[in-house]
């Protein structure tokens, strides 16, 4: 009787866990059985991210998410999101998946799962050419301004000095903004976006400080094996036949990093 009670109870386990296994991997058939995706999206991060025809998102982020539906070979329905919301997004269900420019860090990845990359920028501190920042005993000289809850946010608190005024903004245009009008010193963003705002501002604004470099993977919730190699072999695929090399260089105008070329996990 011992032994049967045992089975029994091994049984119920191992179907149970089996159960529990498989209703955790439904995420793709469920996304292929309404035969449409719900894809986070920014439209305040240009070029990555940025607002298109009819305030649609467009840019780098937009096309990768297109190709991503396209292979899934379902509808894409973009999310709007910003930079804090969208892990909230994911975790609510009001998106899928976010391909987002969202970062691959150890906080984050206690909440989410993470593909492999699919693009990379490096942090920076941009600021006018009549100051200097040349290391982070520099910070506390500066107001420096980041969007709130970024990896820039995250960056420049792993190295700041105590004391280090640091005021965060919602997004990367609203710090960098507030450099421009003189509300902070140094504003933190991407090297992408710095060269934006030195375009449109010559001789004014200079990279002060390079943060880290950060590598950018599309995200879902946890416990997500089949749709999270789905979106590997998409990723794989894509750079082998030099799809997302083709559209970061329309995007960035530099050919794709070698860390999503060549992942290291």
């Amino acid at each position: 009787m011992k032994k049967l009670c045992l089975a029994l109870g091994l049984s119920l386990m191992f179907g149970l866990g089996s159960s529990a296994s498989a209703q955790t991997d439904q995420s793709l058939q469920q996304i292929k059985d309404k035969g449409e995706i719900k894809i986070g999206l920014m439209i305040d991060f240009p070029p990555y991210a940025s607002a298109g025809a009819g305030n649609k998102p467009d840019g780098y982020d937009a096309e990768v998410a297109k190709m991503l539906a396209d292979y899934l070979k379902v509808k894409m329905v973009p999310v709007v999101t910003t930079g804090p919301n969208r892990i909230p997004y994911l975790l609510t269900d009001k998106a899928d998946v976010l391909v987002a420019s969202l970062a691959i860090t150890p906080e984050r990845e206690k909440q989410v799962q993470f593909s492999n990359p699919y693009s990379a920028a490096s942090m920076v501190l941009l600021g006018p050419k009549n100051i200097e920042i040349n290391e982070p005993a520099d910070f506390t000289k500066y107001k420096i301004g980041v969007p709130r809850a970024s990896t820039t946010d995250i960056g420049v608190m792993k190295i700041a000095p105590e004391g280090t005024d640091i005021r965060r903004f919602d997004d990367d245009a609203s710090a960098l903004q507030a450099m421009i009008v003189g509300q902070v010193d140094v504003a933190g963003t991407s090297t992408v976006i710095a060269s934006e705002v030195q375009k449109r501002h010559p001789e004014k604004f200079e990279i002060q400080y390079v943060i880290n470099e950060q590598v950018m993977a599309i995200t879902m919730k946890q416990d997500r094996p089949e749709l999270l190699a789905a979106v590997n072999d998409f990723i794989k695929e894509k750079v082998a036949d030099g799809s997302l090399d083709q559209a970061f260089q329309k995007w960035l105008g530099t050919p794709i990093p070698d860390s999503v070329r060549a992942p290291s996990n």
